[in-house]
């Protein structure tokens, strides 16, 4: 969840306050904002960058500190294409104008797979051509070779609400008519040209994940047929889980068209799961540990992300495991918010192999996503007690042995 406060793309004092406390908090992953892979692939002038060298060591200081604070530290890249070139949302969250210059915000020109705008009175953006895509590619291989400098264990390729691998994937956004468009084989062709590149120099050891938009939401477009083709190419390819979402092809990140109720797209991962036997992970109002438990527990999931939920939690603790989550303690400006109003980052719960069974001798498991949670009994289960590495490498069973190092490379059996 972008913070919109970088410079030139480099992380910053604000990063790093931000994404520590949810490590002292107690989130056993913390995936950092979406992070360009070329200066031209910013959703705004204030995004963080992995397109040059001098992006890793700031990086770096916050990885350091995640790591020593008992979090996995992730983060996820990608490139805005049309959605580039964006205000920051608290100077309007439109595009970029000339105005903007005044303060320093200089718009520049977006790409996109073909000749469409985001929407009305959005700029028009290029089609990319074949040494685009060529370069694009080397783009992504290059910043995932960066974020494991930086010492980053778990990383994610951005393909979903709406930004550039999204355009491509969709039959709305991709209207090409070479080998890139027109068949869902050949609009998944560079999207899983990119996953392939990233999982080629990212050690086979640590986890690679993709987040998907499941659904468009919208008429003619990417359906959850697609997405579960799409799931077995990118799990022939080696990728260890799909993280969920849906919709943002329009503008709005998430579904326009279904009401926001909780737990709203946990039937997204749900279904993924089951239909190309792919770890998962769920998104879309889980504001309590209860929650979150019970859709691991019920086989919906395999992990639970908290995004906008954390913004609420000025601590940045991790929900309780009575289900009542952490109470927002109000600021000193008077509101159930962080200071200044910002998106809180992404944090994990990592369930674990659980030494019970379930009905047909299933094995499930969850953790409750806070630390120190008093030991209890749920539908013949266990919360775990503490959050931690141990959790992530009983997990590691269920994706493959390249989590077990990312997750926990000091864990005790």
């Amino acid at each position: 969840m972008c913070q919109y406060s970088a410079i030139e793309g480099e992380a910053n004092d604000w990063h790093f306050a931000h994404l520590a406390k949810f490590a002292l908090g107690g989130a056993g992953m913390i995936i950092v904002e979406a992070t360009a892979v070329e200066r031209d692939g910013r959703i705004s002038p204030g995004d963080l960058g992995l397109w040059h060298d001098d992006q890793i060591e700031p990086l770096r200081r916050i990885t350091d500190f995640l790591k020593a604070h008992g979090s996995i530290p992730a983060i996820q890249i990608g490139h805005a294409g049309r959605n580039a070139s964006s205000q920051r949302p608290w100077r309007g969250n439109g595009p970029l104008t000339e105005a903007d210059r005044s303060y320093g915000d200089v718009p520049w020109r977006t790409v996109s797979a073909s000749l469409l705008a985001m929407a009305p009175g959005w700029p028009v953006p290029c089609e990319l051509q074949a040494s685009d895509i060529e370069r694009l590619i080397q783009s992504f291989r290059d910043a995932a070779i960066r974020a494991m400098a930086a010492g980053f264990q778990i990383i994610e390729v951005h393909a979903a609400h709406g930004y550039l691998l999204h355009q491509f994937l969709s039959p709305l956004s991709n209207q090409r008519r070479d080998r890139f468009g027109g068949s869902l084989e050949n609009r998944m062709r560079l999207p899983l040209l990119v996953t392939h590149a990233v999982r080629e120099v990212w050690p086979r050891e640590l986890p690679v994940f993709v987040r998907i938009s499941a659904v468009d939401g919208l008429d003619g477009g990417w359906s959850l047929e697609d997405s579960l083709v799409f799931s077995d190419a990118l799990k022939a390819q080696g990728i260890d889980l799909i993280d969920c979402s849906s919709g943002g092809l329009g503008g709005a990140a998430t579904l326009q068209r279904v009401p926001r109720a909780l737990g709203f797209q946990v039937f997204f991962a749900e279904q993924v799961r089951k239909g190309s036997s792919i770890a998962t992970m769920a998104v879309g109002l889980i504001i309590d540990a209860l929650q979150a438990n019970a859709i691991i527990v019920d086989g919906r999931a395999d992990l639970i992300a908290i995004g906008a939920r954390r913004s609420k939690i000025p601590s940045g603790h991790c929900m309780r495991g009575n289900g009542s989550g952490c109470r927002p303690q109000a600021s000193r400006h008077g509101r159930n918010s962080m200071a200044g109003g910002s998106n809180g980052g992404r944090a994990c719960w990592m369930p674990y192999w659980s030494m019970r069974t379930r009905a047909r001798n299933q094995k499930q498991a969850f953790l409750s996503g806070a630390a120190n949670v008093p030991t209890g009994k749920r539908r013949g289960h266990r919360h775990v007690a503490n959050r931690g590495t141990g959790d992530a490498m009983r997990f590691a069973r269920s994706v493959g042995s390249r989590f077990r190092q990312a997750a926990c490379p000091q864990t005790q059996p």
